[in-house]
């Protein structure tokens, strides 16, 4: 690929993004459109604007503009922590990739053009391997600038990391410390209680702890593992409150939707007109039956406690001489609670992890095949020999670059489509109790899965001979540096054609929202829908921040073998600033909060990339024979181990624990404002597993416990699983002030 192509791909590609941009600024406009582009803002009461104007039909930046003034306050206070992680994400990326274009565009770029060792051409003909490591010559006295480039990319970015990590762990301080009423800080899970012949689960539970903790325990709820009964009657429940719903909207007209592709009424299903009369059958059937919900009590629960420093220290001792038994550990958010997970007995955690872990080795393995065949595309000299009926459409160029350039990185995309739910699944079974643990579980799988198949294997597979090829030159693990070294510049065309593809692309689609999309369209034009319940997604933190990084560790890898390829993703990142402020703002809610703890895997990312660019310069500077070179960066990787060391010292364990000197400064502040008894009161609410029965649970107190209503946390359920239900009286999510017309 040449400049002059390279320049058409990204020409093309901005076009696309500019005519997606404006498509977007109109569409946003339009009312029937609000439940896309204004989800979140519509579930929190915001009015929508039907008025009829021209400026409806007329692109406009104004949602780039609304991006930019909402400031990272405004985002905590309104959507919360995690999401301003994610916001930081960006800003770091920009802030380091910044410094590093501007370094290597300077100073390398120029030694690796002028390096005569490959022939130039005229300069929208020139190849891109003119501009990286490549033409520069062995020994050549030049290559003390990419070591200086080396050194102000590293120190850049341990300053800045070492600034974001301070910020957000006062940020994370101060959302503990605001989160009063937070049922968790009061609660601790204990699963794998020990069987009794004599007494039941529960009476287990409040004798143990009642032994134990008599001046701090508080009360405990039971877990159950819902029958095959109660998930039936709860679906029955489900369809009456949609028939319900669609009988109100239709005024209580027996009309029926009309078939979008003939106008006819459909007459698969009936809406009845006496909406009163079949509600309350359909009510009785489900509250007044005679089948009784079947109940089976699992070896957990939940344990509550008088004061938050309680509940901390109760979590982090052991509990018998035998670890298996009387397990704790501090509860989840209530809507952070992953039911099912609950059920799992304890003792069979430890098999699940090693399960996953090989399933994840082997799904990686299998995922060779699809990275072969991509590489396989990117030679058309190899494509020829394979398939010989393409040596005749190969000829041309355009189908050539096509061929070879952008279609191995659809195909690539394509294929990695498929990890994220595979990455779910065996996240969950890995036994994690809290959606916030099992997507921080899948972010990590994702992430180096991505790493390896992108970045590693594309490097290696050209095709299966020459991986095969590859690995035999390397005799030991000194071989692998220059290995990459040489092998990563000769894959440039590859990566800037996957930051278009993979990249840019991926954003465009992020802001159309072209799933929600298309079932808006089918429900309003095919089915004649004009309305129906709002189903707000929330971030998908587990599939963006991989895809963040990812383009992060490119970047680091290829600064100074390939410095072109800076500016594409500092475009990219631009825009991703943009996008995702616009989408956490308008469309998707918060359900829970993590307290920023996906933070850690982004810092040791971006250690992990800075390794990585240090130790394939050393493989560089080993193939140019340049010893002074690789005697200083030795002391670089010393330095960002040191670097690394340090944050995990200073920083990481406000992440893995709470601290206690905050709780009992809450507690106190409880007691001084008598805030005790109500946080008390509304424990078992929080925490409640099923809407229609009693809880089973055991007080401590004297007070008298109401049970509250609780609703379905509809995030993640997959057919045949009972889905969680919380209640909504304790709400940690914040939203944005007073409701405001779209």
């Amino acid at each position: 690929m040449d400049l002059n192509a390279l320049g058409t791909s990204a020409g093309i590609n901005i076009g696309v993004c500019v005519g997606v941009f404006s498509l977007y600024s109109i569409l946003r406009k339009q009312p029937s459109q609000a439940r896309v582009y204004f989800g979140r803002r519509l579930s929190i009461g915001a009015r929508k604007c039907t008025a009829l104007c021209l400026d409806r039909f007329v692109p406009s930046a104004s949602w780039i503009v609304k991006a930019w003034k909402t400031t990272d306050e405004e985002i905590l206070n309104n959507v919360g922590l995690d999401s301003v992680v994610f916001v930081r994400i960006i800003v770091f990326s920009l802030r380091i990739f910044s410094i590093a274009a501007v370094t290597c565009i300077l100073i390398v770029l120029p030694v690796n053009y002028q390096g005569n060792v490959l022939d130039h051409k005229d300069l929208p003909y020139e190849t891109l391997e003119v501009f990286t490591i490549l033409n520069v010559r062995q020994g050549s006295k030049w290559l003390w600038t990419h070591c200086l480039a080396l050194y102000i990319i590293t120190f850049s970015a341990c300053v800045l990391l070492y600034i974001e990590y301070k910020s957000i762990t006062k940020m994370r301080l101060a959302h503990i410390t605001g989160s009063h009423l937070n049922p968790s800080q009061f609660t601790v899970v204990v699963r794998a209680i020990p069987w009794s012949q004599e007494d039941t689960y529960s009476d287990s539970v409040r004798k143990f702890f009642m032994r134990n903790y008599e001046s701090s325990y508080l009360s405990h709820q039971m877990v159950y593992r819902s029958g095959k009964i109660q998930k039936l009657m709860s679906n029955a429940g489900k369809m009456c409150k949609i028939l319900k719903d669609v009988s109100i909207e239709q005024n209580h007209k027996p009309g029926l939707y009309h078939c979008g592709f003939c106008g006819a009424n459909s007459d698969s299903f009936q809406i009845l007109s006496h909406e009163s009369e079949s509600s309350r059958g359909k009510s009785s059937l489900i509250d007044n039956g005679g089948v009784e919900k079947k109940k089976k009590v699992c070896a957990a629960a939940f344990v509550f406690f008088k004061t938050r420093y309680a509940a901390l220290a109760t979590s982090q001792v052991l509990h018998s001489s035998n670890p298996m038994l009387w397990v704790t550990q501090l509860a989840p958010e209530p809507k952070d609670v992953y039911w099912s997970n609950l059920w799992i007995p304890y003792g069979q955690l430890w098999i699940r992890k090693i399960a996953t872990l090989l399933a994840s080795i082997a799904f990686m393995l299998v995922f060779l095949i699809p990275v072969t065949v991509v590489q396989g595309m990117t030679h058309a000299d190899k494509l020829q020999k394979a398939l010989p009926f393409l040596k005749g459409p190969l000829k041309k160029k355009f189908i050539s670059q096509v061929m070879t350039g952008y279609l191995p990185s659809v195909v690539l995309i394509l294929a990695l489509y498929t990890v994220p739910p595979i990455m779910m699944v065996l996240s969950a079974l890995e036994g994690s109790i809290s959606r916030s643990g099992r997507k921080k579980s899948a972010c990590f799988k994702i992430l180096y899965f991505t790493i390896w198949n992108v970045f590693v294997m594309n490097i290696f597979a050209g095709t299966v001979i020459d991986s095969f090829s590859v690995f035999k030159k390397l005799d030991s693990v000194k071989d692998l540096p220059p290995q990459l070294a040489s092998a990563i510049p000769a894959q440039a065309k590859f990566f800037m054609t996957y930051v278009f593809t993979s990249g840019w692309a991926s954003l465009a689609c992020e802001l159309l929202q072209l799933y929600p999309l298309l079932c808006n369209f089918i429900r309003r034009y095919i089915f004649r829908m004009k309305d129906w319940a709002i189903d707000t997604m929330s971030f998908p933190y587990h599939t963006e921040i991989p895809r963040l990084l990812l383009f992060g560790f490119i970047g680091f890898t290829c600064s100074i073998l390939v410095p072109l390829i800076l500016p594409f993703l500092l475009i990219y990142f631009t825009l991703a600033y943009f996008i995702y402020r616009n989408q956490i703002i308008n469309v998707y809610i918060t359900k829970y909060q993590s307290g920023g703890h996906l933070w850690p895997t982004v810092h040791n990312t971006v250690i992990f990339s800075l390794i990585m660019m240090q130790i394939i310069a050393l493989g560089v500077f080993g193939l140019r024979k340049s010893p002074v070179s690789s005697g200083f960066t030795f002391p670089l990787v010393i330095f960002t181990l040191l670097f690394n060391q340090y944050c995990q010292q200073r920083f990481h364990p406000v992440f893995k624990n709470h601290v206690a000197e905050i709780l009992i400064e809450m507690d106190r502040e409880d007691e001084k404002y008598g805030r005790t008894e109500e946080i008390h009161q509304q424990l078992h609410a929080a925490y409640c597993q099923s809407p229609s029965t009693s809880p089973d649970t055991s007080m401590a107190g004297s007070y008298h416990h109401q049970e509250e209503e609780s609703i379905q946390d509809p995030e993640n359920v997959t057919p045949g699983k009972e889905p969680s239900q919380v209640s909504l009286n304790w709400s940690v999510a914040s939203t944005f002030g007073a409701p405001e017309p779209i």
